[in-house]
């Protein structure tokens, strides 16, 4: 059942000017997209009673187990792109600032990051990699140009990742957001909540340890191929290798390899990223 602040939030953000998720205005250094809408302090929630069944509905209906998106028929279906808008501006109604558990604070902005980056895959669509919306000097970075209002403040992806989720201690939101590529972890077909997070989290963890794209054991050789995703945010899982690697050893695909990350007896080095659409219509047949 949708908690009582969900009827009152959504008038309010249906009822605001909020900005077309797909406007044809050519984007250039410095333009930022801004979506959702500018809440009052007075009408603005606790991230406690944000509730995310809007889009755990429409994970259910356009996420496949392996985490790949039906972006074609999304898109094509203006319900269901006006229902994605409406859920980022029911996440516009929460107050960072106000008390809410851990949990709640993990779960939202997880939930936020993802919601975010598919509205912005949907504004491009189609087209094949996330990275070819990320200008680095002149033009649209969608890391830093996409930006969510939540509270009156307008968060970008990196934003949230860097400047909020990193920062509440917990490295496996690494297997949870999702920047639309096929190295990222599975964006997982229902939405985040408190009550199911850790075993969300664990069970994420445990698929994307379980891709051979992402984690590679060399018994003989002694070695561990890893997600490049564990040498940017290496720091994260702890302050070397020997502490890294026993907090990822209970995500490992087999005893062997947990062994060998508990005793830190391999070499380690880091695959390379495939930066391809998690697109169901160039998903290979099966996520293994």
């Amino acid at each position: 059942m949708m908690k009582d602040s969900l009827a009152s939030s959504f008038a309010i953000a249906l009822t605001a000017a909020t900005l077309s998720l797909f406007s044809n205005a050519t984007c250039f250094a410095g333009t930022d997209v801004v979506v959702g809408v500018s809440v009052p302090v007075s009408q603005q929630v606790s991230i406690d009673q944000i509730d995310p069944g809007q889009w755990d509905v429409l994970l259910k209906r356009y996420v496949d187990q392996n985490g790949n998106v039906n972006y074609a028929k999304w898109k094509q279906t203006p319900a269901d792109v006006r229902a994605l808008e409406q859920f980022l501006s029911y996440l516009s109604t929460a107050n960072p600032k106000a008390r809410a558990s851990q949990t709640e604070k993990v779960a939202f902005w997880i939930n936020a990051y993802n919601a975010l980056t598919v509205h912005g895959i949907l504004r491009e669509y189609p087209t094949s990699s996330i990275r070819n919306h990320t200008a680095k000097l002149f033009g649209y970075n969608i890391w830093d140009d996409l930006l969510l209002t939540v509270g009156g403040t307008p968060y970008s992806l990196n934003q949230m990742e860097h400047e909020i989720l990193r920062k509440m201690g917990e490295p496996r939101i690494h297997f949870a957001i999702v920047c639309a590529s096929r190295s990222c972890p599975r964006l997982l077909s229902e939405a985040y909540t408190s009550a199911e997070l850790d075993g969300q989290l664990t069970a994420n963890a445990k698929v994307f340890f379980a891709n051979s794209g992402n984690f590679q054991y060399d018994v003989n050789g002694r070695k561990f191929r890893l997600s490049a995703i564990m040498d940017w945010f290496g720091e994260d899982f702890g302050r070397d290798q020997a502490a890294q690697l026993r907090t990822i050893a209970p995500y490992l695909p087999s005893r062997a390899a947990y062994d060998a990350a508990i005793g830190n007896s391999v070499s380690v080095s880091y695959l390379d990223y495939d930066w391809g659409l998690n697109d169901q219509a160039t998903a290979p047949p099966a996520r293994r």
